[in-house]
């Protein structure tokens, strides 16, 4: 069925498509609206779930893991200094092993205060451990929440997954989503069923103390389950285009790439701009393309090292920054590219919820064609769309 909503909605229609048993959240801009649905929905029996509304963003994700070793699906929401608030239990989550599925409407963080979005949030918890896939839109928000649970669940895998939405511009747009029906998503969707349930009938002891001689073996083990979520991601998302049709272009979206002298990579919501400045450029005869990257957490390393294969320019597109030598995609994927000949450029730009224009993507286009075709870069990070108009660092 086609519905008219929002990305918030949509992944709280997720929540319910795939029969989530606990869902435990605390309210904050721009997600209260997910938390908000799912109680609409469970109030008026829609939602066959436990909802509890919980004196903080910590003790949202506290209980969850809690529901999670009993056997539970769960569910939250959350955004910025929620985000940041749940971060010890972020943490505690990937230690335990506990395949919650959180979208976060990704959005920047105080101070000053600022309420909309940027990728701050999510990248500052970017190595905790959780699995993290960025939506470019609201239909992909709703179906990457059902296969985030394929994903978290699986025995190989049982590590939480975040879900990033950008906030304001997907989370309180509205557009169309095809909403799927029940039985189909029962079928791609199999009851969690976790191998060892905190149970009274058979006592057991879960999350005691891991001395020296066996921590590293402990995190090696999240390590080797990160590396298992590649296969079982694209896996994954094979079986979801089998059901209902729909595909993202597995870890790392290639768009228009194969004879691109210059592509520029970028997650979130701006990688449908950048497509549609793709689409123009190309009309006017200069070979740009588009890579959209989709999943942050596990990295897709090996896709990016072969696009870099095939294109010698490589841009990337940092909704946030760290404060080190670029950001934190930036980095990655110059990681990635070690030991290629490749010329690379940090844009940062679309922070604090300043738009990400189509002029905007056409200047950075522009920018990577002049070093296709000088070989030379001229700074590593530029600021886009500064104040001042110059837009460098």
């Amino acid at each position: 069925m086609i519905e008219m909503m929002t990305a918030n909605y949509a992944a709280a229609h997720g929540a319910r498509l795939a029969r989530a048993d606990v869902v435990a959240v605390y309210p904050i801009t721009p997600q209260t609206s997910i938390s908000e649905k799912c109680a609409e929905m469970v109030e008026k029996g829609e939602m066959d779930a436990k909802f509890m509304m919980m004196e903080s963003e910590h003790s949202a994700m506290s209980a969850l893991i809690g529901a999670s070793y009993v056997g539970a699906r769960t569910f939250t929401a959350t955004s910025s200094h929620g985000l940041a608030l749940m971060h010890e239990m972020l943490m505690w989550a990937v230690g335990a092993r506990r395949p919650i599925v959180m979208p976060v409407a990704a959005r920047t963080i105080g101070g000053p205060w600022n309420i909309w979005g940027e990728h701050q949030d999510v990248i500052t918890e970017r190595d905790v451990g959780w699995l993290q896939i960025f939506c470019e839109n609201n239909q992909e928000v709703l179906d990457t929440v059902l296969m985030a649970y394929r994903v978290a669940e699986d025995p190989e895998v049982m590590l939480p997954v975040m879900v990033i939405e950008d906030g304001f511009i997907l989370s309180h747009t509205v557009d169309s989503v095809d909403v799927p029906d029940q039985e189909a998503v029962d079928r791609y969707l199999p009851p969690f069923r976790p191998e060892h349930p905190v149970s009274i009938e058979r006592p057991m002891r879960h999350g005691g103390v891991v001395m020296p001689d066996w921590w590293t073996e402990f995190r090696h083990r999240i390590y080797l389950s990160q590396e298992v979520a590649r296969t079982k991601l694209l896996e994954a998302e094979e079986a979801f285009q089998k059901e209902f049709g729909r595909s993202y272009g597995g870890m790392m979206e290639l768009y228009r790439c194969d004879d691109a002298d210059a592509v520029l990579v970028v997650a979130g919501s701006a990688a449908g701009t950048a497509k549609e400045v793709a689409d123009k450029l190309r009309e006017e005869g200069k070979k740009v393309g588009v890579a959209k990257l989709r999943v942050f957490r596990p990295f897709p390393a090996q896709e990016v090292h072969h696009l870099g294969k095939k294109v010698r320019t490589v841009g990337v597109f940092d909704r946030s920054y760290t404060f080190g030598d670029g950001g934190a995609m930036f980095n990655e994927v110059r990681s990635a590219l070690h030991g290629q000949r490749n010329n690379m450029k940090n844009y940062i730009g679309g922070l604090g919820g300043r738009d990400v224009t189509v002029k905007n993507i056409e200047w950075i286009f522009e920018d990577l064609l002049k070093i296709a075709s000088s070989g030379k870069v001229d700074r590593t990070v530029e600021w886009v769309a500064l104040k001042d108009g110059s837009g460098r660092w």
